[in-house]
Formats: structure tokens, C-alpha cells, sequence
């Protein structure tokens, strides 16, 4: 697929792998809107690529999702790439319920958000003669790390969801790609990595981003990425040695 001379949607584009890509893509000649819940983030990545719009959005909140969908549309008409890459990750301890807050967090943002708007963007998408949906997953989502239960869930269900997207979209004109990465080094996993005494940053977000762009151009549905391939291929086996 030509990713040039389109709108693109990006959500959690004011950080790591969503500003990568906003960077990336804009280089191609799109147009690039992006959002997110902190304001400065926003402003900062703007800074950095001044043709670029953004919309202070919390994926969390059903009202927000509708909003971002009628201005998106409004404002730029010719969108025709939404990128699904907003996330939150928790630290969950379930055999420790007190310290266990907000777990639903990440299934509304992680999860309810791209499904609500995969299926707002549809209705406009399936006027137009070439667009895409482009799903952010993880490796995660085939060897989870037990200490993030929720946030890896998400991530396979939205796999889950991918797979079946695709399939009903098969004979329509709006293609759904999912971008599967390993550990990127970007804020969303920084705390955690610092409390497990990670040293392993991961991959540049920089990386992530070329990888996805050239999935996308080469009609990759799965395009994974480093060493989600062998998560993917041996999930169950990587889940034991990963939780030893």
C-alpha cells in the first residue's frame, strides 16, 4: 500500500513509536494528526513537525472517541490511515488485590478505544479507494510477561481482533495491518524496566516506525518486528522461560 500523500491519524502520537511514525510519514509528504491525553506532549512533538495537527484526546472516556472521530473528519476529509498505537501499561500484582487499582484502565484504552474507533473510521474509510487500519500489538501478546497481566492481554485480543477485522474487511477497499514489536525503548515500559532491573532498553522507536512503514508498503498484514517473530512462532515456550 502507498503510504504517501494522505492523511494520517496516529493516536499516542506525542511519544515514542506514534511521534517515530508521525516523523517518519510526514517526511512521505502525509499530513499527520496526532493525539493523546497530555497537552505538553502534544505541543512538544508540534514543535518538532509544525505541519502537524493534534487533539487532546482520552482514549478512556466513549465521549472523546466520538469527538475525535467528527473532528478528524471534518477537519481533514481525506483521512485515510488510522494508526491504533495509544497504550497504557500496569504493574499488576493480583495476588495482592489491594494494591491492584484501576485495572480496567488499559482495556479501555488499550482495547475498547481501537474497536470504537475502527468502527467509526470504517464508515468514512469505505467511501474512499484505498485506506488502511494499522494496529500496534506487541510480541506480548503470544509470550505474556506475568506482571503485566492486563496490558498483554489487550494486546492479544487485539491480535484477536486484527485477524478478524481483516477477514471481514477482505472485500472492501480498507486494508488491516498489524505492527507486532518487541521491547521498545520509549516512557511506556521505562518504570517498570527500572524497577525490574531491565537493562535491555529495547529497540529505538525510530526502528519500530521504518519497520512499519515498510510492512505497510509491501502489504505485510503481520509485520513483525525484531524479536516478536520468535514470540509469535514459540509463545508458549518463550512464557515459561520469560516467568521462570
Amino acid at each position: 500500500m502507498d503510504l504517501t500523500n494522505t492523511t494520517i491519524l496516529i493516536t499516542g502520537g506525542g511519544t515514542g513509536i506514534g511521534l517515530s511514525l508521525a516523523e517518519a510519514l510526514s517526511k512521505k509528504g502525509n499530513r499527520i494528526v496526532i493525539c493523546g491525553r497530555r497537552e505538553e506532549k502534544l505541543r512538544e512533538a508540534k514543535a518538532r513537525i509544525p505541519s502537524m495537527e493534534y487533539s487532546v484526546t482520552d482514549l478512556r472516556k466513549p465521549n472523546d472517541l466520538q469527538a475525535l472521530f467528527e473532528w478528524t473528519t471534518n477537519q481533514f476529509p481525506d483521512v485515510g490511515v488510522l494508526v491504533n498505537n495509544a497504550g497504557i501499561q500496569q504493574m499488576l500484582d493480583f495476588s495482592k488485590p489491594d494494591s491492584v487499582k484501576n485495572p480496567t484502565a488499559e482495556i479501555e484504552a488499550n482495547l475498547s478505544a481501537p474497536i470504537v474507533l475502527s468502527s467509526l473510521f470504517i464508515r468514512h474509510f469505505l467511501r474512499k479507494e484505498k485506506s488502511a487500519i494499522i494496529n500496534v500489538t506487541s510480541g506480548l501478546a503470544f509470550a505474556p510477561l506475568a506482571f503485566l497481566p492486563v496490558y498483554c492481554a489487550t494486546k492479544a485480543a487485539m491480535h484477536s481482533f486484527s485477524l478478524s477485522l481483516r477477514h471481514q474487511l477482505r472485500n472492501t477497499t480498507i486494508r488491516v495491518f498489524e505492527a507486532i514489536p518487541p521491547t521498545v525503548d520509549t516512557d511506556l515500559d521505562k518504570g517498570a524496566r527500572e524497577k525490574r532491573g531491565q537493562k535491555d532498553r529495547g529497540i529505538p522507536p525510530s526502528v519500530v516506525a521504518q519497520e512499519i512503514i515498510r510492512g505497510v508498503e509491501a502489504d505485510e498484514f503481520e509485520i513483525l518486528i525484531g524479536m516478536a517473530k520468535n514470540l509469535r512462532e514459540s509463545g508458549d515456550k518463550m512464557f515459561f522461560n520469560m516467568n521462570k
